[in-house]
């Protein structure tokens, strides 16, 4: 999904039309796989130095209002109801936890691994891409990295 905001959307639409067509991708009408990402709050927890308890973060992520918690490499995830995430973030940094991230997102319902050197080299420069123009405020993917 590619969220844009422009001030001409012939210029933009035809960029975006443009690397999609130039590394293999497709560009398809509004809409079209939103129904395959779910909208949620998503708040990332630092731990990168792993000092945390998982249990304790766990647990205090709920007690704020989080509907889901993912512990990963050196952060914890955790997932809200979209309207709620201002309301956790600001519950967990008065609990002391450092936030890398605190906003509303388009999360996957799947994610898919590509296994094709040439289809991640293609991926990442359109990723790249996206991520140089302007106009481009959000892309969000379900490709496993």
């Amino acid at each position: 999904i590619v969220e844009t905001m422009t001030d001409n959307r012939n210029r933009t639409a035809s960029e975006v039309r443009h690397y999609f067509d130039k590394y293999g991708g497709n560009m398809g009408a509004t809409g079209c796989v939103s129904w395959s990402f779910d909208k949620k709050g998503v708040i990332v927890i630092n731990d990168e130095d792993q000092e945390l308890d998982e249990d304790k973060v766990m647990e205090d992520a709920l007690e704020a209002g989080a509907a889901d918690f993912a512990p990963d490499e050196g952060v914890y995830t955790v997932y809200t109801d979209p309207d709620d995430v201002a309301s956790v973030a600001e519950a967990l940094t008065n609990d002391g936890y450092e936030l890398l991230s605190a906003q509303v997102e388009m999360v996957p319902q799947n994610t898919i691994k590509l296994t094709d050197e040439g289809d991640i080299k293609n991926l990442q420069k359109m990723l790249d891409m996206f991520e140089d123009n302007e106009d481009v405020q959000n892309v969000w993917h379900n490709w496993e990295e």
